[in-house]
């Protein structure tokens, strides 16, 4: 009885094994076949390198952010391929985090991003989170192991809004993006903040832009992202510790956080461990 009940539980096992490595297989096929459509949509930028005549008019906290960020003659970024590292917040009620590590291709023309993350909830036991921008549309999606759904949420205004905010704030990492010739329009509101406004097919979104001392980007503030189909509240991100990457300057750090009623409810804080661009060509 023994031996029949370990070899049970070795069956009982390998199928498990099985079916987690073709959930594994089947994750990353989607991963690869939605980064080929997003590189194969991509079409050249109109400008090839930044010029700094093009800032002239801006509002003086962004002139002086593109002047600390990039030198004459930049290329523009075409695609980005990042890896992060991290903790994230997944209930708002406990102060638990859980460490993570992702990967994320952004590209530029036109904006979209797909952010491919594993999440430790215990030992070997991973989340596995995919939270894109593709082609107008904005998706996110979770799965235990790439086996089990428990999150998937696609296509609708909210999350097309929602994830191309994300977009427009994280252009802090490939900052030509934020360029009025990229598409974005900037309006002043004081010394040291800006409103930037980017649109993409039907969907436009604003965001205010906080810069510090140093004249770099030090926070980004949204007075309303959706957080689901029914459900907005203010959002913000912090960016710090910024590094020369690429001919530019762009930080190595961040921290995000949705401010509700009962308080900030931080839920992101990760390091960019690896950058790797692709600049337009003239």
């Amino acid at each position: 009885m023994l031996t029949w009940g370990f070899i049970l539980i070795a069956m009982v096992l390998s199928a498990a094994a099985g079916t987690v490595m073709l959930g594994r297989r089947r994750w990353q096929r989607e991963t690869a076949a939605r980064r080929t459509m997003m590189r194969a949509a991509c079409f050249p930028s109109s400008v090839a390198t930044y010029d700094r005549r093009e800032i002239e008019a801006l509002p003086p906290p962004v002139k002086r952010y593109f002047e600390a960020a990039l030198q004459d003659g930049q290329a523009m970024v075409a695609s980005v391929r990042f890896a992060q590292q991290g903790q994230f917040r997944q209930d708002e009620k406990k102060d638990t985090w859980q460490p993570f590590r992702a990967t994320q291709l952004a590209t530029m023309h036109p904006p979209g991003f797909d952010w491919d993350a594993r999440i430790r909830m215990a030992p070997g036991l991973d989340v596995w989170v995919r939270d894109a921008y593709a082609l107008g549309v904005g998706s996110l999606r979770a799965s235990l192991l790439g086996v089990l759904t428990v999150a998937d949420l696609h296509d609708t205004a909210a999350s097309a809004r929602g994830e191309l905010m994300r977009y427009l704030a994280e252009a802090a990492w490939y900052p030509t993006a934020l360029l009025p010739s990229q598409g974005v329009l900037w309006e002043g509101i004081d010394e040291a903040s800006a409103r930037a406004t980017l649109g993409d097919g039907t969907t436009t979104v604003t965001l205010e832009f906080r810069f510090g001392t140093d004249g770099l980007i030090a926070s980004v503030w949204a007075e309303s992202r959706p957080r689901s189909e029914t459900e907005a509240a203010p959002w913000l991100c912090r960016i710090s510790c910024y590094e020369q990457r690429g001919g530019m300057r762009v930080p190595a750090l961040g921290e995000v956080e949705w401010e509700l009623p009962s308080g900030p409810a931080p839920y992101f804080r990760g390091r960019m461990t690896d950058i790797d661009y692709e600049f337009a060509t003239r």
